[in-house]
């Protein structure tokens, strides 16, 4: 395509890429914002199940809001090819990120698992499955913010496809039941987000293979293998929530993934959410223990952040101070900081800002009475 070109309000500025589908970066006439327009290509219109799954991407992605999801803001025909109009994101690809060494340490890759989990668990409740969850699938801006994108394979209750389930989806982050073609749920997005997990603490996929059937081969019959967890440095306790998503069974998964991410951010000591997240300061001994610890470790390998000392599953404990507060020093009874002077002078339960309160409001009514009682006398 000549580019710029148009379709409906909106002028296709650049191609950034695409396969069955093609991609724009563009800019909404009417509005001015800049936009992403996905364009199902001549081939994939003559291809009558990439045509259903291409609008029923629409439909599905069009009825989700969430801050961890793209949004799509439009949809529809223009000279016989449909079109999605979506949130033009900035940043990159989670699989850059990894690459890159642009996703952090271990508690900010954990972080973006938290997002990534709560985004996921949003869609389940409204009966969608995505499918095909992936490092490519997930764009994370510069504040660390993650979108998950990509309905192409999403699947809502009801739905049916044709095509044989196993041959939608990426072969690594498939779940047994997807390989198999059986009937899929919401369980094999926990699959997945178990396999993503992994490889955001490693590095590396868990599951690999010369050729697709050795690939399946290991999703259905051979257990994960953890080794490379434990070089990384990954605690049990990650071990075991990356166990759980990951079983082949999907009745021992995670029920939700919800749950999930509320494993995950006990372990980061959170209470609530991930933005809150507070922890009490490592040793200098702690740290220089953490520097040696890297400089030990092959380039590119995430460490393990330092445990908080404190009860991290009672959420955060303020650090008790040595010093005296105002009102306790020796031989003197100070005012509390911010209160008028006169507050010394007042008993010990009125040396506060609803004591002052009181006092002030008492003052008023006395002023006035004594204003009423001379303009009576006068009169």
């Amino acid at each position: 395509m000549q580019l710029p070109a148009r379709i409906g309000k909106y002028e296709l500025q650049e191609f950034l890429g695409g396969g069955m589908s093609h991609v724009y970066r563009a800019q909404d006439t009417v509005l001015g914002r800049m936009v992403a327009v996905k364009i199902l290509t001549e081939q994939g219109c003559a291809d009558a199940e990439a045509k259903a799954r291409f609008l029923q991407e629409a439909r599905v992605a069009s009825s989700i809001v969430h801050e961890n999801i793209m949004n799509v803001y439009d949809f529809g025909e223009e000279g016989g090819k449909p079109f999605i109009v979506m949130e033009f994101l900035k940043g990159q690809s989670l699989r850059d990120a990894i690459r890159s060494g642009a996703a952090g340490n271990i508690r900010n890759r954990l972080t973006l698992a938290v997002q990534i989990a709560k985004a996921l668990d949003y869609i389940h409740q409204k009966k969608i499955i995505h499918r095909d969850i992936k490092p490519e699938n997930l764009q994370v801006d510069q504040t660390g913010k993650i979108k998950l994108m990509d309905f192409g394979i999403a699947k809502a209750e009801g739905m049916q496809l044709t095509r044989a389930g196993f041959t939608l989806g990426t072969p690594y982050y498939m779940a047994p039941e997807q390989v198999l073609g059986q009937q899929v749920t919401h369980l094999v997005d926990v699959y997945s987000f178990g396999i993503l997990l992994f490889e955001l603490l490693t590095g590396a996929k868990p599951i690999m293979g010369e050729s697709i059937e050795k690939i399946f081969k290991k999703i259905l019959y051979e257990p994960l293998d953890m080794a490379p967890l434990q070089a990384a440095g990954v605690e049990q306790e990650l071990q075991r929530i990356i166990a759980k998503c990951t079983s082949k069974q999907p009745q021992d998964r995670y029920p939700k993934l919800f749950d999930a991410a509320s494993d995950i951010e006990r372990y980061l000591g959170v209470q609530g959410s991930v933005r809150t997240v507070t922890t009490s300061m490592p040793t200098m001994s702690a740290q220089q223990a953490a520097q040696a610890a890297q400089q030990q470790r092959p380039a590119g390998m995430p460490t393990m952040p330092t445990r908080p000392t404190t009860q991290p599953t009672q959420g955060w404990q303020p650090t008790q101070s040595t010093q005296q507060p105002p009102n306790a020093t020796m031989g003197t009874q100070q005012v509390p900081e911010g209160l008028p002077g006169f507050v010394s002078v007042l008993p010990a339960a009125l040396q506060n800002q609803t004591g002052v309160m009181v006092v002030v409001a008492i003052a008023v009514l006395l002023v006035m009475g004594l204003v009423y009682f001379v303009i009576s006398l006068l009169i």
